[in-house]
């Protein structure tokens, strides 16, 4: 019996982890984090990457935990969020691509604000080149069907909290350690990564946008093949 508990609470976990890390793609982030934050001390950068990954965390548990409520509280569908999000992705990934790197916070002394810190920490940081809407519809259809009962609904919700604890430690680390990173590859190996990376961004982006706007486009066909029958019946 605790061993299937176990099997169960390890299972859900493993989910939460390989549903999420691929998407949100830390590694692969990490280059990027680095040039929007190249106007920032080490210390600054560190405390920046501790609050991306605080931000991550609380806005994938809120994804898991609310997201499909809210999003029905205001009638909005997840493939409008893929939309919309993913509309975004691709502007920030284009930006990225085709304009100069830019850090995100800096001033001439080379030392941000705390509040600048915070700000360019959640937006465009966190949200939408960390968590944006892929991972965010992946975390809402992780907590869309919780299971019945207290006793399978608590371990259920503890490995999702496991599972996105483990995914924002890792994200913690690559950006903590981003610098690294770049030392090995060379400012010419840097911004080819950081090229690369965004043309991958703006793909993820439009495969985004595909995605939603397929299943809307499903959804709208579905409602009128439903209805032209129904239109055929009256009508007789």
């Amino acid at each position: 019996m605790l061993l299937s508990h176990i099997h169960y609470f390890a299972e859900i976990v493993f989910v939460a982890v390989a549903a999420l890390l691929p998407i949100i793609n830390p590694f692969g982030g990490a280059p990027i984090f680095l040039a929007m934050t190249s106007g920032l001390t080490p210390a600054e950068r560190a405390r920046t990457a501790k609050l991306v990954a605080f931000n991550s965390f609380v806005l994938l548990i809120a994804s898991i935990l609310v997201g499909a409520y809210v999003l029905d509280f205001f009638g909005v569908s997840i493939p409008a969020v893929q939309v919309a999000g993913g509309i975004v992705v691709c502007a920030l990934a284009w930006s990225l691509l085709n304009g100069p790197l830019k850090p995100v916070v800096s001033t001439p002394a080379g030392a941000a604000s705390p509040d600048s810190i915070t700000q360019g920490a959640f937006y465009p940081i966190t949200m939408p080149l960390t968590v944006g809407p892929g991972s965010i519809s992946v975390a809402v259809t992780l907590g869309a069907n919780p299971p019945r009962g207290l006793r399978a609904l608590l371990p259920t919700i503890l490995a999702h909290f496991v599972g996105v604890l483990i995914t924002c430690v890792i994200i913690y680390l690559c950006y903590r350690y981003a610098d690294r990173l770049v030392r090995r590859l060379g400012k010419t190996g840097t911004n080819i990564m950081i090229r690369l990376t965004a043309f991958i961004l703006l793909a993820i982006g439009a495969q985004i946008v595909w995605n939603g706007a397929s299943a809307m486009l499903i959804g709208v066909l579905h409602s009128a093949g439903r209805a032209a029958p129904s239109a055929l019946a009256h009508s007789r």
